[in-house]
């Protein structure tokens, strides 16, 4: 039996917290696990390139005892060269992992459901869990605990917010979204969360109010408006987003101990101003060094579950 990393929303609260304690044990001690992938090898199958998920992946599974083997979107040519079902196939008779790096959602599904070992999202255009995961390890780690907190989100309702959605109303955070009309994220996401948080507490909001979502927020978080595969709506978006920079007066809105987020790459001037990404409640750079020990976290998950 086997058990995939594919979307937070298909995880239970306790699954979720169990991955956070883990992944904050493999940080405090990197021996955590360290021969925990001897022998195996993970193959990673990137469609885009990468600088954050390529480095964790393969540093994580070295430090982990395995074999990463980077599969460039040339060497495959998911779905183009052969079905991605062969694929499935074919590499599970070789690896003990895949890890996906993917334009569209629908090619982790066709992996997970023709292979026989653990397949890892690491970024579709559905849904980011390991960056969400990341994520909520070093609001965690700021303020020493997560429930109760409230996130504000501001820009554009994609990939990211959707797993912020799964993870705030898993682990009891609030999530406010503020977006233009048209950029909502996803309904579904945005159901099950609801859904969630009555058991956890969360409340999840979508709002077009930048500034009604920061008021008193203890993290503020954004993303690039214009994402990998978007570059001709660049003009558009630009415009449409005007208003949902997260600058100096829109952060003087927030709790007065709060923190600035954002997964990465960054355009300075568009989505975030400069001395705010550069300032003093930054903590991009710790939110992408957790990337590496929530993926090894996740990593130790799936091959105790399917050892078990």
């Amino acid at each position: 039996m086997k058990k995939d990393f594919i979307c937070l929303k298909d995880f239970t609260p306790a699954e979720v917290a169990n991955l956070l304690s883990l992944a904050k044990q493999v940080k405090h001690n990197p021996r955590h696990g360290c021969d925990f992938l001897k022998g195996r090898s993970i193959a990673m199958i990137f469609q885009k390139p990468s600088n954050r998920t390529r480095v964790s992946f393969e540093t994580g599974i070295f430090q982990l005892g395995g074999n990463a083997i980077y599969l460039a979107p040339d060497d495959i040519s998911l779905g183009k060269r052969e079905p991605t079902a062969d694929i499935a196939r074919t590499l599970t008779r070789f690896v003990d992992g895949i890890v996906a790096r993917v334009f569209s959602h629908q090619d982790l599904i066709e992996l997970s459901k023709y292979s026989t070992v653990p397949v890892i999202n690491a970024l579709s255009d559905e849904s980011h869990p390991c960056q969400a995961l990341a994520d909520m390890l070093t609001v965690q780690e700021r303020f020493g605990k997560v429930s109760g907190l409230t996130m504000a989100y501001i820009g554009d309702g994609n990939n990211v917010c959707n797993s912020l959605i799964s993870i705030c109303s898993k682990v009891g955070m609030h999530l406010r979204i503020a977006t233009p009309k048209g950029y909502e994220p996803s309904p579904e996401f945005v159901r099950l969360g609801e859904e969630c948080g009555k058991k956890t507490g969360s409340k999840i909001s979508v709002m077009t109010s930048a500034e009604d979502a920061a008021r008193g927020a203890h993290v503020l978080y954004t993303d690039t408006w214009v994402s990998m595969g978007q570059e001709e709506e660049t003009a558009r978006r630009l415009k449409d987003f005007e208003g949902y920079q997260i600058n100096a007066k829109l952060a003087s809105l927030a709790d007065k101990e709060y923190i600035f987020m954002h997964c990465l790459p960054a355009h300075r001037g568009q989505e975030v101003s400069t001395d705010v990404i550069d300032g003093p409640r930054s903590v991009i750079f710790d939110e992408a060094e957790n990337r590496l020990h929530a993926q090894k976290a996740v990593m130790i998950f799936l091959y105790t579950f399917k050892h078990q």
